[in-house]
């Protein structure tokens, strides 16, 4: 047996974690966790199932175009470098090999497509894992899959060559040697420490022709790739038309794909609805108030009706001059006669403010009738949403404070907000490291606490917060200018605090209205009662870190503080005296600033743009309480010597950010209950992460983590504690909280390296109760999924945790729309009015049914057919 090659060099950092397991795999960027024990309730089921309109390979046509949108066409093809996004990461699922792949409850799993089999075969004294490889697998060079672009790429990703740009390390430093088996198709993996998360290397497999030099490795697969080993191969990448065309391998080997071409067309998303109106996509993720179009527009079907003046369809389903009345609409006399009292221009004015509202609802009612065509498939993304507590200066680094904030959320509400109005499932998530459905998934949330308004006020005291903290003890009588100029803060401050007794009567009167939404949310199509909450028809927040949406800032655009006592006696759920060391108790907080992990490649220097801020005070009182955990609001700001409590709350300004900043203004109203007060600042969308999540530059910030099938590895440079570097400045990895412990780092540590699965879920259970304790991050919802589909599209569309197989997707046959007979799937029951030609063609398909078809279901899929659970047949 002989040994291929270690690599020699100094080590690079670990993972930068991303996007792409939304869409193939970790969030959606390059390519798609917390724990029990036998007590633990955890979830059997994702708290909602996949939907992709699913059909048997026997009832899809052959052959046909997809015309998919993705978000850009991406930079590089490369998902292990910094600036690869989702798009990257969809083309490296279709074209190149992944040995394990995710299923419906974002477990990995074999693909046998490439694995014949992957196991442990020793454990002692070192860990080695044997792949066996399908015989059958080629590159489409026809060059075999081997040993040789294993070591290709585990000598460009272990970290010791700094000559390679990459960004995900994590896993390859740990691997001694890659040798040959007894055959060709054997390949043995020696690891120098043990590794419980080695189904995640080399998935992609990329050829040994890219891993094989830097250049290759940071230039050669930007572009193009020179060999490709999946069931379609890329054809072109046309940047000036913005299209990347993906066409069948015809050395593939597997199930021949039902599709010759999918085309992945870059659309922003602010002209999806646009484009799926005009027919020319097939499949797009959409956000809420396009998903709302969608809905309304099959319901009107028929009569191709847009809004109807002074009503229509609730929130951001309505169209452009959905306010006007009949009296606004109907010209007067005055300016139709030009009396004497009537200004000839302003009549001018009217009528041309008439005639743009006139061509305003002529388009939208014609983009309503091409929305018709079309279905939302919807799901919960494998992502979830989270508020951020900067714990590196301020009143934040001291964990009462931090926890004070998290106590006072009511995260059911907030994730109500999102969720309900779409009819997902609104269960706030209960790990940090796992989502409801997942293997590892463990509520460990009663760490920290319920809402509780007296607990929150309770520690905001015991911090030294009181309401008269804010006034300055006067040492004297001040003369001049001095003295005036206090005088004249005093007026403003008066002024300011009959504005905000306003204020407060406004959002007392939206929370009552808030508060009657949600006992009628079942009528979905009624008009909204709150103009605040006409923001929940948009997209959730488009801030998933590492996803491919303005403001992914270097390295991660492609992709401090110790833990704090546990919640008061009684309320921790694992936490006690016996768990906490003396680290775990040490006060204070530790400064931190932002730092890469990996190489980045170099990026050309860009200017930022401007960004726009506006500060508020929000006030207001929330809905009521149980007696329990209520208390009384308030009556002013709360202090201590001499400042007021009052947090920086940075959110994106952007059109697909609406609903972040619904979100934000309710958790200030929220916080505002408990006497702190929030300045909201309002920056591009540009900027958003790059400059101030990742920076640190604010107090309070909104963004998403996703799911991973590979907590320990991918949860650690998240949540475990910043270290200093040898230049005095400190690493924080992807801790943009700066907020840690040794004991949370030390927890992934013993679970990366723990190899018996119910003993590793127990340790990252653990991890995730003091991540829940430190109260840097208090994870609100999951995210929704929503994608407008053509209703003949099957097998694809709200993929949740699964990873697409690209070989099933397609169009049902007309000619086979019946039933089908193995099992009946309530997906499949299209109308053969609903069908389309797989033929690719721009013209629209025939009328489906109004009646909404039985695609949104959740109904399983044959897309797993053929790969199955690592779990079942592998060794753990």
């Amino acid at each position: 047996m002989s040994q291929v090659g270690a690599p020699r060099g100094r080590t690079c950092s670990r993972t930068i974690r991303s996007v792409a397991l939304l869409t193939s795999g970790v969030l959606a960027l390059p390519v798609l966790a917390a724990c029990s024990s036998d007590g633990d309730e955890r979830s059997k089921a994702p708290a909602a199932a996949q939907d992709v309109g699913p059909a048997a390979r026997d009832r899809i046509a052959d052959g046909g175009t997809l015309r998919w949108a993705v978000d850009t066409v991406p930079t590089t093809l490369n998902t292990f470098q910094a600036d690869a996004d989702a798009a990257t990461s969809r083309i490296a699922g279709a074209v190149l090999p992944s040995l394990f792949t995710l299923d419906k409850t974002g477990r990995p799993q074999r693909n046998p497509d490439y694995l014949e089999s992957a196991k442990i075969i020793e454990r002692e004294p070192k860990q080695v894992v044997l792949y066996k490889l399908n015989q059958q697998a080629v590159w489409s060079d026809g060059r075999e899959l081997g040993a040789a672009d294993f070591v290709a790429q585990w000598r460009a990703l272990s970290g010791k060559d700094s000559a390679y740009w990459t960004a995900r390390n994590a896993g390859y430093e740990r691997i001694q040697k890659i040798e040959r088996g007894a055959n060709d198709l054997e390949v043995r993996v020696t690891f120098n420490k043990p590794y419980a998360d080695w189904r995640a290397l080399f998935s992609p497999l990329y050829p040994k022709d890219v891993m094989g030099a830097p250049n290759s490795f940071n230039d050669g697969a930007r572009a193009k790739l020179k060999a490709t080993a999946g069931p379609f191969q890329l054809k072109e990448m046309d940047r000036a038309d913005r299209e990347i065309t993906l066409v069948r391998n015809p050395r593939w080997w597997g199930a021949r794909p039902k599709l010759d071409t999918i085309v992945l067309s870059a659309v922003p998303r602010d002209k999806r609805a646009a484009a799926l109106a005009a027919g020319t996509l097939d499949l797009a993720e959409i956000d809420s108030p396009v998903a709302e179009r969608i809905t309304q527009a099959r319901h009107n079907k028929g009569g191709g009706a847009g809004p109807q003046t002074g009503a229509g369809p609730a929130s951001g389903a309505r169209g452009p001059g959905a306010e006007t009345t009949a009296a606004s609409a109907t010209p007067s006399s005055a300016e139709e006669n030009g009396s004497d009292e009537a200004d000839e221009e302003k009549a001018e004015a009217a009528r041309e403010s008439r005639e743009k509202k006139t061509r305003a609802l002529a388009k939208y009612a014609k983009e309503q009738r091409g929305l018709g065509g079309y279905v939302v498939r919807k799901s919960l993304e494998p992502a979830f949403t989270q508020l951020a507590l900067n714990g590196e200066t301020g009143p934040l680094a001291d964990e009462r404070v931090r926890r004070a904030v998290a106590r006072a959320l009511d995260r059911k509400k907030l994730a109500e907000a999102v969720l309900k109005p779409l009819g997902l499932p609104a269960n706030p998530p209960g790990s940090h490291l796992a989502l409801a459905g997942q293997h590892a998934y463990a509520d460990s949330s009663d760490a920290l606490g319920d809402q509780n308004t007296r607990e929150a006020q309770a520690l905001l005291a015991d911090a030294g917060w009181t309401p008269g903290g804010a006034v300055k003890k006067d040492d004297g009588t001040k003369a001049g200018s001095e003295a005036d100029a206090d005088k004249k803060k005093d007026k403003d401050k008066d002024a300011n605090e009959t504005s905000g007794t306003d204020k407060k009567k406004e959002d007392k009167q939206e929370d009552k209205k808030e508060d009657n939404g949600d006992k009628e949310a079942a009528a979905k199509d009624s008009e909204s009662g709150s103009a605040s909450d006409s923001d929940s028809a948009s997209d959730e927040g488009a801030y998933i870190v590492g996803d491919n949406k303005p403001g992914r800032g270097a390295p991660l655009s492609e992709t401090g503080s110790r833990v704090i006592a546990p919640a008061a006696v009684g309320q921790a759920r694992w936490l006690d005296d016996a768990d906490l060391n003396a680290q775990d108790r040490q006060p204070g907080g530790m400064a931190g600033a932002y730092a890469p992990g990996g190489t980045a490649a170099p990026a050309a220097d860009s200017a930022s743009p401007s960004t726009t801020s506006s500060a508020s005070a929000s006030a207001s009182t929330s809905a009521s309480a149980s007696p329990s955990t209520s208390a009384s609001p308030l009556p002013g700001p709360l202090g201590k010597d001499g400042k007021p409590l009052t947090l920086r709350f940075v959110l994106p300004s952007g059109p697909g950010s609406e609903q972040l900043r619904t979100v934000g203004q309710k958790i200030a109203r929220m916080l505002d209950r408990i006497g702190i007060r929030t300045e909201i600042t309002k920056v591009a969308d540009a900027d958003y992460f790059k400059d101030h999540v990742a920076s640190g530059d604010y107090d309070l910030a909104l963004y998403s983590w996703p799911a991973t099938a590979y907590p320990a590895t991918d949860g650690r440079p998240i949540y475990a504690k910043p270290v200093p570097a040898s230049d005095g400045s400190l690493l924080v990895e992807q801790n943009y909280t700066r907020v840690g412990t040794d004991h949370i780092n030390q927890l992934f540590d013993q679970a990366a390296s723990e190899l018996d699965e119910k003993a590793a879920r127990d340790l990252l259970r653990r991890a995730d109760a003091r991540i829940w304790a430190a109260a840097g991050s208090i994870p609100l919802y999951q995210r929704p999924q929503l994608v407008a589909a053509k209703p003949a599209v099957a097998n694809a569309g709200a993929f949740a945790f699964a990873a697409p197989r690209y070989e099933d997707i397609g169009f049902k046959d007309p000619a086979k729309s019946g039933p089908e007979q193995p099992q009946k799937s309530a997906g499949a029951k299209e109308t053969a009015g609903a069908t389309r030609s797989p033929e690719s063609s721009p013209k629209e398909s025939p009328e489906s049914s109004p009646k909404e078809s039985a695609d949104e279901t959740g109904n399983e899929t044959g897309n797993d057919s053929g790969n199955e659970s690592a779990g079942e047949s592998d060794e753990q």
